[in-house]
This record gives structure tokens, C-alpha cells and sequence, in this order.
């Protein structure tokens, strides 16, 4: 538990850190844009509640893919065709800028430590 929540608190920081950087605040944007979208599509055309439309977006989009939930006609397979292969890279994107955060939010932790220490 206390690994869960230490990890919660450091993509916190990162995701903070981010929104200084404009790409980063850019594909932030990107995602919810995507999952919007998504969510709207699978809502509307799909049937499905808005919960379960955002958590289809949201399962694809990650490659999760749990399979309970399937798009059953051809123009939402061919909308899910497009929607992985676009929104995998902005999610990829996306996360990389937040590990990248996350790293450099760590080393200045350790260097800030370090200069304490030698204090």
C-alpha cells in the first residue's frame, strides 16, 4: 500500500511539474480531447452509458483490451481502428513527458539531499 501511494504522490508531482512545459500542457490537452471524443463516440453509437464508453476509451487506449466490452458494428470497428492508431502514439507521447518529469523531479530530490547531507 504504502508503494501504491508513493507512486500516486510521484505522478502527481510529475503531472504538476508538466503543466510548466507547453508540449507537455499540449498533450495533456490531446488526451482529454481523445478520451472526450471517444467517450462521445462509443456513447452515442455504441449505446453503451457514459462510464462504460470513457472505460472502453480508456481500455483500448491502453492496450488493455479486457474484451467485455466490443464494438459490434463496422463503423465503430473502423472509428476504433483510427482511435488506436492515433491515440496510442499521443498516449505514448504523453506518458513519456510524464516519466521524464517524474525523473527529473527525483534527481533533484536526490541532489537537494546530497547537498544537505555534505552541509
Amino acid at each position: 500500500m504504502i508503494a501504491f501511494v508513493t507512486t500516486l504522490r510521484n505522478f502527481g508531482i510529475a503531472i504538476r511539474r508538466g503543466l510548466g512545459d507547453a508540449y507537455f500542457r499540449s498533450l495533456a490537452y490531446l488526451v482529454v480531447v481523445l478520451l472526450v471524443t471517444g467517450t462521445i463516440f462509443y456513447w452515442r453509437f455504441e449505446d453503451w452509458t457514459l462510464l462504460d464508453s470513457l472505460y472502453f476509451s480508456v481500455i483500448t487506449l491502453t492496450t488493455v483490451g479486457y474484451g467485455d466490452l466490443a464494438p459490434s458494428s463496422a463503423p465503430t470497428k473502423v472509428f476504433t481502428i483510427f482511435y488506436v492508431l492515433l491515440g496510442l502514439g499521443i498516449l505514448v507521447s504523453f506518458l513519456g513527458r510524464v516519466a521524464g518529469h517524474a525523473v527529473e523531479a527525483r534527481m533533484e530530490r536526490q541532489d537537494k539531499k546530497r547537498g544537505s547531507d555534505s552541509a
